[in-house]
């Protein structure tokens, strides 16, 4: 699978607070069908018996024909596989699946609202409705997690940069991100050092030459990836890069170095 997940990786780390392992094991936090039945199997392995039991519950709940489909996509690790057909389940049905929906979601339909409605705008004696980073603001951290993963491009643009690493880091995760997305967070300069080498670390996405750039000129990129990304850079860009007074002064003058020995090298 070429997109990262990085709301896996905690759960592998052992990063991930009791309600929100809760919520996994009982399918309201499905980001894509890969990430939840790697979670779930996770769960089944618990610490805690109630999430344990949860967990195989909810594996339990899944539709056998759509788990069959799924185990017979060829992205599907072996490991994924294995421990299925231990179950009792094993790849089949008419055609793999294709899609990247979660198997179960039980998760409420709209992330974007913490606790209540929002209020029609103009409502006759009530307050306007709440703007995006209004409800953000009110949304404690099962919520805001929700909506990295689940939630709206605006919602995704505001918790990219969320203090709490697992939740920014988590927007990266969602089935919904597209590439324009992250070339626009590729740029941003307040971003957290994980979340731009999550970014750093998707094939796909760096193939994506505004990606590349972004990158190169964002001042909290690591020096080593950046000086390693440069070599992609067209002679303009890098001569943009060179007197870029944000970025680090030993990346302007390797760009410096690089475009004197391309000028050399056609004379």
């Amino acid at each position: 699978m070429s997109r990262p997940t990085p709301l896996l990786d905690f759960f592998k780390r052992g990063e991930v607070a009791r309600d929100v392992r809760m919520q996994a094991a009982e399918g309201a936090l499905a980001p894509t069908a890969h990430e939840q039945v790697e979670i779930l199997l996770l769960l089944t392995g618990d610490t805690e018996a109630e999430i344990r039991a949860a967990a195989e519950l909810t594996i339990g709940r899944i539709p056998i024909d759509a788990l069959r489909a799924f185990l017979a996509r060829a992205d599907v690790p072996e490991t994924i596989r294995e421990a299925f057909a231990k179950r009792g389940v094993v790849p089949g049905g008419a055609t793999p699946s294709d899609g990247d929906d979660p198997l179960i979601d039980t998760a409420p339909a709209d992330p974007a609202d913490p606790d209540e409605p929002d209020i029609p705008e103009g409502a006759a004696g009530e307050e306007p409705r709440q703007s995006i980073s209004q409800q953000v603001a009110r949304m404690g951290f099962s919520a805001r997690l929700k909506a990295a993963v689940k939630g709206s491009r605006e919602m995704r643009a505001l918790l990219i940069r969320d203090p709490n690493k697992m939740i920014s880091a988590s927007v990266l995760s969602s089935p919904k991100l597209t590439e324009n997305e992250v070339e626009a967070f590729a740029k941003m300069a307040n971003l957290s050092e994980d979340v731009l080498r999550i970014i750093a670390s998707n094939r796909r996405w760096m193939k994506n030459y505004g990606v590349v750039f972004g990158l190169c000129r964002n001042p909290k990129t690591p020096l080593a990836m950046s000086l390693n990304n440069m070599n992609r850079l067209t002679d303009r860009d890098l001569q943009v890069l060179s007197i870029d007074r944000n970025v680090p002064e030993p990346l302007r003058v390797a760009a410096r170095k690089k475009i004197v020995a391309a000028t050399s090298g056609k004379r």
